[in-house]
């Protein structure tokens, strides 16, 4: 296998999962600041463009950052990061996707919009008309999430998940993009500085 990298919190979720579950998979740099993932030779390769991007030891194309862990968390020895029970995996995913869709998406498209325009104008379509707004509502999904996480330790309930290196990657993304953590969402903020801590987060 190989594993397809780049700067970015997508890649970052996926070296984070890994190095949570003890993978250690050959890397290859893509440049994506230069653009090389829009590159034919890339292409050829992943289509779609994005890192990061999973190419199995027959040739097979695995991409989407969620549906690259699952694969490996199937694949690998060791203690599930989605789930051992129906139950814990369905909780698992239903909030990874949660996150994606209510934090992770609007963010990204909103700093494509703004912060993000200079890089990303002439490569994919950007909505700088939409930014603020999109800023505005990822913030009020963090603020509900806070809420929900009152009572409990991670996520998706009392174990550390695929869900939380979700979240986690990308609100540290945002640290560095003008959308930083509202440090008011004491539940949040003493959650992600948990998280930080754990080794697997410099990966």
């Amino acid at each position: 296998m190989k594993l397809y990298n780049s700067v970015g919190p997508n890649p970052h979720v996926v070296r984070m999962f890994m190095a949570e579950r003890g993978v250690d998979i050959p890397k290859e740099e893509i440049d994506i600041m230069a653009g090389a993932n829009r590159q034919p030779d890339y292409l050829e390769k992943n289509p779609h463009g994005q890192s990061p991007a999973l190419v199995l030891d027959d040739g097979a194309l695995i991409t989407e950052i969620t549906a690259i862990c699952e694969y490996l968390d199937e694949t690998s020895p060791g203690d599930s990061l989605i789930g051992a029970t129906p139950e814990e995996r369905a909780q698992t995913r239903r909030w990874t996707r949660w996150v994606d869709l209510k934090i992770v998406e609007p963010m990204t498209t909103a700093f494509r919009g703004a912060e993000g325009l200079p890089m990303f104008k002439d490569r994919v379509r950007c909505l700088p008309e939409a930014a603020d707004g999109l800023k505005a509502f990822t913030q009020d999904n963090v603020a509900f999430l806070d809420k929900q996480m009152a009572n409990r330790d991670y996520v998706a309930g009392d174990k550390f998940t695929l869900a939380d290196i979700l979240l986690f990657c990308f609100l540290a993304f945002g640290e560095q993009v003008g959308q930083p953590l509202n440090r008011d969402f004491k539940n949040i903020a003493a959650w992600f500085d948990r998280v930080a801590k754990r080794e697997s987060a410099a990966a």
